[in-house]
């Protein structure tokens, strides 16, 4: 005969079915993150980009998702929620940074994508399209021979060529990065 169980002492919590973990990523060293973040947005903001954006940038590159919420970014990088969203803006804009709703929530993630950098420059290759137009625009206007015509021609020349120059450097980027990092 089989001796009956012994009965639990105390109280007897429910059992869960077990919730699927996220993978725990290593834990970093916060300083570090903060160094990086900050050393980047000063070299970002050395090329021109406000300060703000830079760091909001920063940021988000350094995460380990590439995505954050504006709480997040506002408690990391110690700024309001009004700066946060004129970074986010600004960035979006340049099309740097994605925004993307939580399901089922109004809150907002921002992301910055493995492609920021193609992004980025496809979107000056149409600032510089715009650009040739009014300097073809002005050289027509002001008359090729005159002096400010020929700074003007010389000037739409060199966007004609760095925008040829985009172009063929994208094509090769993405055959380097299919290369290195496998098809994306």
């Amino acid at each position: 005969m089989a001796e009956p169980k012994a009965e639990p002492k105390g109280p007897v919590k429910p059992v869960k079915p077990e919730e699927p973990v996220e993978p725990r990523v290593a834990e970093r060293d916060a300083e570090a993150v903060s160094k990086f973040v900050e050393s980047f947005a000063a070299q970002l903001v050395e090329a021109g980009m406000q300060r703000m954006p830079a760091r909001v940038f920063g940021a988000l590159l350094a995460s380990d998702t590439g995505t954050m919420t504006s709480a997040e970014l506002g408690e990391q990088l110690r700024i309001s929620a009004a700066a946060v969203s004129g970074a986010v803006r600004y960035l979006a804009q340049q099309h740097m940074v994605s925004r993307e709703r939580e399901p089922g929530s109004r809150r907002e993630r921002y992301r910055v994508h493995s492609n920021q950098w193609y992004e980025a420059l496809t979107n000056r290759e149409a600032v510089l399209k715009r650009w040739e137009y009014a300097l073809r625009e002005g050289v027509e206007g002001l008359g090729r021979e005159t002096p400010a015509g020929r700074r003007l021609a010389e000037t739409l020349a060199f966007f004609e060529f760095v925008d040829g120059e985009i172009a063929e450097m994208m094509e090769r980027w993405r055959v380097h990065r299919d290369r290195v990092f496998g098809d994306s």
